[in-house]
């Protein structure tokens, strides 16, 4: 049987798993506190638009209390990914993927890029290349995912709504088997897991949401809708989208779709941010590979980004006060 770890069982990783061991794999977690003790008594419950779920997995505090896996979801925060990549070394056997799947500009970005500035690194997301020297950008799938999801108890998660997907490709473009064995069981449990030959579109893409509504709803302390009821808030958070995909555009990629409508979209949505999460539960917030990165990127490229400049930079204070962010 096919055996898939993921490490950071919380709310999305608890998600990833259940819908993976639905889908016929023998599924591991790697997580701490009472979660990790609830999973190792109950396994995990969903709470999702198709019904609520319990499987069981096989929890632990370590890698080495599994070794070697047919995979790895990696679904940590990003500023937890140094300290992820040499707790999974148990895990990895010769030829073991690792799928990151996180929020923001990857730590891999521009490795087998193929363009211009193919082989830039991004220290504020791995320093000192620790993630690529243990991990390595061979090992490396690129994923992004949908799914509103929180821990509502330990062992219990609860999925917002219906949609949900994770989205796997190849640094390098390809389309390749590891990425379409892990799609298949996570499809196979009911995530919609589409394999696609451009990951970094996908990425930008989730981007735009979390930089429009991200810093604001920091701001405003409630969820998309409410904060998005004001006009002027919703008018900034056009302008942040639209900032934002000329962004994209200027790394080769185009974001589909127009600026305001997207914004309408996200105005129906009372669920908050992860980033503001964090921030409420005194987490490490992703305020790098968010909002400092993507800054970064538009004055490499020259794009002017000045709404962005402004919410991201009250967003970093109110994390900086907070004691969550020291960048």
């Amino acid at each position: 049987m096919t055996r898939i770890c993921v490490f950071g069982a919380g709310a999305i990783g608890g998600h990833l798993a259940t819908r993976a061991a639905l889908g016929g794999a023998e599924v591991s977690v790697i997580a701490r506190g009472p979660h990790l003790e609830a999973m190792k008594a109950n396994g995990i419950t969903l709470h999702a638009h198709d019904g609520v779920k319990t499987v069981k997995v096989h929890a632990a505090a370590s890698a080495a209390e599994i070794g070697p896996v047919d995979a790895v979801l990696i679904t940590t925060k990003v500023p937890a990914l140094p300290v992820a990549a040499e707790a999974i070394q148990p895990l990895l056997g010769p030829d073991t993927p690792v799928a990151f799947v996180t929020n923001g500009i990857p730590w891999w970005y521009f490795l087998r890029h193929g363009g211009a500035a193919e082989g830039r690194r991004l220290p504020q997301l791995d320093p000192d290349g620790v993630i690529e020297r243990l991990v390595g950008i061979e090992r490396t799938v690129g994923g992004v995912v949908y799914s509103a999801s929180e821990v509502v108890a330990p062992g219990v998660v609860k999925s917002e709504h219906a949609d949900i997907r994770l989205i796997l490709g190849e640094p390098d473009g390809t389309i390749s088997e590891r990425a379409g064995m892990i799609a298949g069981f996570v499809a196979a449990g009911g995530m919609p897991c589409p394999v696609v030959d451009d990951i970094r579109n996908r990425i930008w893409a989730k981007l735009m949401g979390n930089i429009t509504s991200g810093p604001l709803c920091i701001l405003s302390r409630t969820h998309m809708k409410a904060t998005l009821a004001d006009p002027a808030i919703f008018a900034a958070a056009v302008r942040v989208a639209e900032e934002g995909a000329a962004l994209a555009r200027a790394y080769g990629c185009e974001i589909g779709g127009i600026a305001e409508e997207r914004m309408r979209r996200a105005a129906t949505i009372t669920h908050k941010p992860s980033i503001l999460q964090d921030l409420e539960l005194g987490r490490a917030m992703e305020i790098d590979a968010i909002l400092t990165v993507p800054l970064q990127m538009a004055r490499d490229a020259g794009v002017p980004m000045p709404t962005l400049g402004l919410t991201a930079g009250l967003a970093m204070l109110a994390a900086r006060e907070a004691g969550l962010y020291g960048g």
